[in-house]
C-alpha cells in the first residue's frame, strides 16, 4: 500500500486531520486532535503505528510477519504494521479504521455519538 492510499483511507474517516509534531519525518494522523496512525514518511518500508484491540494485536503478529509491536508505543494497544509485507490490502483498510474506532472509543460519549453518526452517513 503506497502514503497515498493510507492516506486516502485514513481521511474517508469524519474529522481526521495529519501534522508533523515530532519533526518533519513523523506524520501523526489525528481523529479529533487525537492520534490514531503515526509513521516516519522517510523511512522506506513504510511502516504505520495502528491502535488495536490486545487480542487481535496478538493474533496478527503471530499470523504475519508484516505485523510486530508498536514501536515506541504501548505495545498492548498498538502495533506497527509494514504497509508492503506480507497484510493484504482489505486488512490494512480494516486495521486503520479499527484505530480509529479504538481512539473514538476513549472519547467522551458526545463526541463518540458524534463522530459515528458522520461515519455512518
Amino acid at each position: 500500500m503506497t502514503l497515498e492510499s493510507f492516506l486516502r483511507i485514513a481521511h474517508a474517516l469524519p474529522e481526521v486531520t495529519e501534522d508533523f509534531p515530532f519533526g518533519p519525518e513523523v506524520l501523526a494522523i489525528r481523529v479529533n486532535n487525537k492520534i490514531f496512525a503515526l509513521m516516519n514518511v522517510e523511512q522506506l518500508p513504510l511502516r504505520a503505528n495502528l491502535k488495536c484491540d490486545p487480542e487481535w494485536a496478538v493474533q496478527l503478529r503471530a499470523e504475519y510477519e508484516g505485523v510486530i509491536p508498536g514501536y515506541h508505543m504501548n505495545k498492548t494497544h498498538w502495533n506497527t504494521v509494514s504497509l508492503d509485507g506480507d497484510l493484504p490490502g482489505s486488512l490494512l483498510r480494516d486495521l486503520i479504521e479499527e484505530s480509529w474506532e479504538r481512539v473514538v472509543d476513549s472519547m467522551p460519549k458526545k463526541h463518540q455519538t458524534r463522530l459515528r453518526a458522520m461515519r455512518s452517513e
